[in-house]
Order: C-alpha cells, then structure tokens, then sequence
C-alpha cells in the first residue's frame, strides 16, 4: 500500500492530474536482455523539433534523433519501433510504460531527474530569444510588457520564465510549430525556441524579418529511462560512450545540422 501511495504521488507531482494515476505503476527494472528477448525496442521521439525531431516524405519519424534511435536498435540487434510524442507527454508516456525510453530531445534538468534517469549527453541545443529585428530586445529585462511564446513544458519554458520579469505575458503552445506559427502571424513579439527551430522560421520569411536577440541557455540533452533500470542506463552510457568516440553521433550530427556535435560534459 505504501508503494502504490509513493507512485501515485510521483506521478502526482508531474502535474499530470488525476487521470494518469489509472495508469499502470512503474515498470519493473527492464534490462537490454528483455529487450532483446522482445526483439523490438519501443522509442519515444518528437516529430515537431527540426531537425532533432522530423518527419520524412512518407510521413515517417526522421531527423538526428531518429537516427540516434535506429543505430542503437540496430546495435543490439532489435527493430526500432519508434513512437512520436509532445513536449508535454514526453515523460508521461515513459512513466506510464507506453515507450521503453525516450530519445526525444530532452533536456537534462534538475526537476527532470527527479521523474527519469537521464543517460550521458548524446546532443546539445542553445535556446535563444528569437523575435522582429529592430525590436529593442536586448536582455530579459526587455521582455517586461510584451508577448512571448513558448512550447508548453519545454526547456524554453522553463528557461523564458525563469529569465522573464514581471509583467511579461508568456504564452505556452503545444509544441514549437505552433509558437513558430504564433511568432510568424504576429501572435507574439518574440519566442523562446531552439537554434535550429529560429533557422526553420528564418527560411519561411523574407530575409532579416527576425533576428536572435540573447542566448537563454545552452542545454544538454539526454536518452530517458524510467528510474531503477540500471542495467539499460549502463548500456545505453555504453552506447553513446562509444560513438561519441568513434565518430558515428558527429557524422549523424553534421548531417542534420551542418555542424560538429559540440562537447558534451
């Protein structure tokens, strides 16, 4: 009974509402040997965050993180069965055992490793503020009276709230393509979003339309498990360990976003 009280509060205190504790409780420790012995890995992946997280011309998972999750399937010889999620029921979707882990561009954060075990970084995301040129934006203390969108749940969230003072109006979106929407048609005067994410809006608008105006942070971003599977998070460190030093994440990181992977610590 206490058990099953301690893993309803945890999943409580994501702030996921009393619906979610309908769900099954945590998994028990999964290991790479149930893996294997399944013969298929199931992987969560956002399908919103060019060129992390796409989708290619059959409207199936693409992007650096695709590739990410087929290599390691393909390492330890199972199919990769990829499953798109959101910024907001990421972590939900892992806790609730709908994904065997997460390589979905999640940013490794204090609160968030207190919900999942975050393995070595495997990629890096600089978040900007991203809004018009010419708008006098120069520092968070600028931001006071104006609109400013973010993807709801997402590092830029809590990056832009942390950062903004009273009296800026942040409003959240379900996911990026929407606060690059919302920017776009004037919603807002600026986003918080991803390098990549300002490079996607800045090829759908005439030349020096926006602009980015400060660094919020620059993040690591890790593959999730749910807590307790020590043997997967040993293997997955092992996995990344090792083409980190091979070579074969830069390759896949040059080819998504025209750059060397940066270093991670």
């Amino acid at each position: 009974m206490i058990r099953s009280t301690t893993r309803r509060a945890a999943i409580a205190a994501l702030g996921l509402g009393a619906a979610l504790t309908a769900f099954a409780p945590f998994a028990s420790a999964q290991s790479v040997a149930d893996i294997k012995k399944k013969g298929e890995i199931t992987i969560g992946m956002l399908v919103d965050f060019p060129p992390y997280g796409t989708t290619d011309a059959k409207n199936q998972p693409d992007g650096y993180d695709a590739d990410v999750a087929k290599l390691l399937a393909k390492e330890w010889g199972v199919k990769a069965n990829i499953v798109p999620v959101t910024g907001p029921n990421r972590i939900p979707f892992l806790l609730t055992n709908k994904v065997d882990l997460l390589v979905a561009s999640l940013a490794i954060t204090p609160e968030r490793a207190k919900q999942v075990q975050f393995s070595q970084p495997y990629a890096a995301a600089t978040i900007v503020l991203y809004g018009k040129t010419g708008t006098p934006i120069k520092s968070a203390a600028d931001l006071k009276g104006l609109r400013v969108g973010v993807a709801r749940a997402s590092t830029q969230d809590v990056a832009v709230t942390k950062a903004a003072p009273e009296g800026t109006e942040i409003r959240r979106f379900d996911d990026d393509a929407s606060a690059m929407q919302a920017l776009m048609s004037g919603q807002v005067d600026a986003i918080g979003a991803s390098t990549t994410v300002a490079a996607q809006i800045a090829k759908r608008v005439p030349p020096n339309t926006f602009e980015n105006k400060f660094n919020l942070v620059q993040q690591n971003m890790g593959i999730a498990m749910r807590p307790g599977q020590d043997d997967l998070l040993k293997n997955v460190n092992d996995f990344v360990a090792k083409n980190s030093a091979n070579g074969e994440l830069n390759k896949l990181y040059q080819k998504w976003l025209q750059t060397d992977l940066p270093k991670l610590q």
